[in-house]
């Protein structure tokens, strides 16, 4: 596995090798007719003039900065908070890329094939293979984004991207908020039958009386750490509640039953498959791509490098938080309550982004300038704030 992985990861090394320095470092390093031999290659002859005046510009005003604040890595951080232009640029650029952690997507990508097993596909081989439905779909709405992007914008994309996002989430809750409702019941005749070893702990009081309680199932089995051996002859058909190991996999197995140790035999399994598909495909040309265009074009350039990075920790901060919680918070809300869970921090993302994020497309950085130093105001509070000045005249 770890070999495979280092393919794409050399093949990127070998295309890095052929990326040209940044303009930016070369004109402020004294390298001027290097940054502009880059600058020729990148935008079109009309357009390298005033470029350059623009990295000029850019490179003494950011000097001059750093005779005034210092030199240090702490001393230009002051100097970038106490500029409101880059303050709005970063709450918003923060914003995108904490609400593009917080929808849950990495959770999805790292643990698609466990989070199909909830579903009711025991099999790992299966859910290893349909999980690979999810990564195909992320890498063509991706494509699918560089189409959009320009033709839309990037504030509208995000936005109905959220949307699709929340209701995603919302009906993958009911679809498995009713996968645990509709777990096979436990049978204590069949139990008793893996007898001795095999029956689980947790179900040994009810061994005595021979009597199938009502209120087990296969979801209150696994929950006690064990496993479900579905019915022979109907997986969804009452089955036994065994111990979870090896040997009894295999003697369920053996008897030509299913063993399922993560999820239970559900009649919505496909549901799961194809909302997480269309959560993808509301993911990707939105959430998934525009807010790192968005962090690239919303910083004054001489605080670009800074302030992306700082939005760049926050993203991958973000990442942690969610990915190192998901299968504890899966444990103890169920995968319902999980993505319940994932609903409502997308539902307050698209709040932030519609309250902070202002719209940058066929904008030129001096509109964009503009418009964080005045403060973005979502339209509905334009609008009232209009009539109160034409109450007020």
């Amino acid at each position: 596995m770890l070999g495979v992985s280092a393919v794409p990861a050399i093949i990127q090394f070998c295309l890095m090798l052929t990326l040209p320095e940044s303009p930016r470092w070369l004109y402020r390093n004294d390298m001027k007719a290097e940054s502009r031999d880059v600058l020729e290659r990148i935008y079109p002859a009309e357009e390298v003039e005033a470029e350059i005046a623009a990295l000029k510009e850019s490179v003494m005003a950011e000097k001059a900065d750093e005779d005034i604040i210092g030199h240090t890595f702490y001393a230009k951080l002051k100097g970038a908070l106490s500029n409101p232009v880059v303050r709005h640029g970063l709450a918003a650029g923060i914003t995108v890329q904490v609400a593009q952690q917080f929808v849950g997507i990495n959770t999805v990508m790292y643990y698609s094939p466990t989070i199909l097993q909830f579903a009711g596909y025991a099999s790992n081989k299966t859910a290893m293979a349909l999980s690979l439905i999810t990564s195909g779909l992320n890498a063509l709405g991706s494509i699918v984004s560089m189409m959009l992007v320009d033709r839309y914008g990037r504030r509208k994309l995000m936005i109905i991207s959220m949307f699709g996002i929340i209701s995603c989430l919302v009906i993958l809750a009911a679809v498995f908020s009713e996968t645990s409702k509709q777990a096979p019941k436990i049978d204590t005749r069949d139990s008793i039958s893996f007898a001795p070893n095999g029956t689980c702990h947790a179900f040994a009081p009810y061994i005595a009386s021979k009597a199938s309680p009502s209120n087990w199932n296969c979801m209150n089995c696994l929950r006690s750490h064990c496993g479900f051996c579905s019915n022979k002859a109907q997986e969804y058909a009452p089955g036994a509640c065994i111990v979870l190991s090896t040997d009894m996999k295999s003697l369920c197995h053996s008897k030509g039953r299913t063993y399922f140790k993560d999820g239970c035999p559900s009649k919505f399994g496909y549901l799961a498959i194809i909302f997480l598909g269309l959560y993808i495909i509301a993911y990707a040309p939105g959430m998934g791509t525009v807010p790192w265009i968005v962090n690239s074009e919303i910083y004054p350039l001489r605080y670009r490098g800074l302030a992306g990075g700082i939005a760049a920790v926050s993203n991958w901060s973000s990442n942690l938080v969610v990915s190192e919680t998901f299968l504890t918070l899966t444990h103890e809300v169920g995968s319902s309550g999980m993505f319940l869970l994932f609903a409502v921090s997308s539902a307050t993302g698209l709040v932030f982004i519609w309250m902070l994020v202002p719209e940058t497309k066929g904008l030129q950085f001096e509109e964009v300038e503009k418009l964080l130093e005045d403060g973005i105001r979502p339209s509905l509070f334009r609008r009232m704030s209009r009539a109160k000045e034409v109450d007020t005249s």
